[in-house]
């Protein structure tokens, strides 16, 4: 599959999985994001630093603090924020920290419309974490997170697609190293 063929699947199974994880039972997701929340901790106990994350959108997996879409055609820009601190609305009526306050996370957590077995993930498709993670240096660590419904065999990696370095789903972390990807909890 090449070019235009794999921006029109692209576009379908972005769809289709979103409406599938959309389509699961609140307490399933739930239940699963539980999970993912435990796995998470285990990971960030080991790697300290600024972590950079999403505001949950279209029932993905909620972690906060978040980052901030500032241009639809620039990286993200990560704002420092608490519970407590003035969010107002931003690209997509999404709550962005008032306070410009712009830090640099060492790790990046990243929402998953699909993924595949390299760790490749397949997002909305405005290519703001695949901007993002090119310009962010040093190169930060990229930590995928969805639920194990959206996995599928190729995203069909195009040459601006990065990997993540680890995809965490409620059933285990799967960890990219030296271009392959292993199971290494579940």
């Amino acid at each position: 599959m090449e070019g235009a063929e794999v921006k029109v699947w692209r576009r379908a199974e972005r769809e289709r999985l979103i409406a599938l994880r959309q389509g699961l039972p609140a307490a399933q997701r739930h239940n699963w994001s539980a999970q993912i929340d435990a796995a998470l901790r285990g990971i960030l106990a080991k790697r300290p630093g600024i972590l950079g994350v999403y505001w949950p959108f279209r029932a993905e997996f909620d972690p906060r603090p978040l980052p901030v879409v500032i241009d639809k055609k620039c990286p993200l820009e990560y704002r420092a924020w608490r519970p407590g601190d003035k969010l107002v609305d931003g690209v997509w009526n999404i709550p962005i920290p008032e306070k410009r306050d712009i830090v640099t996370p060492a790790l990046v957590l990243a929402p998953l419309v699909g993924f595949d077995e390299a760790c490749y993930r397949l997002g909305y498709g405005g290519g703001y974490f695949d901007r993002t993670l090119a310009v962010l240096s040093p190169r930060v660590f990229a930590i995928g997170v969805g639920f194990e419904v959206q996995r599928i065999a190729t995203i069909y990696p195009q040459s601006f697609d990065i990997a993540m370095d680890l995809i965490v789903t409620e059933t285990g972390i799967r960890e990219r190293s030296a271009g392959t990807a292993r199971s290494i909890a579940g």
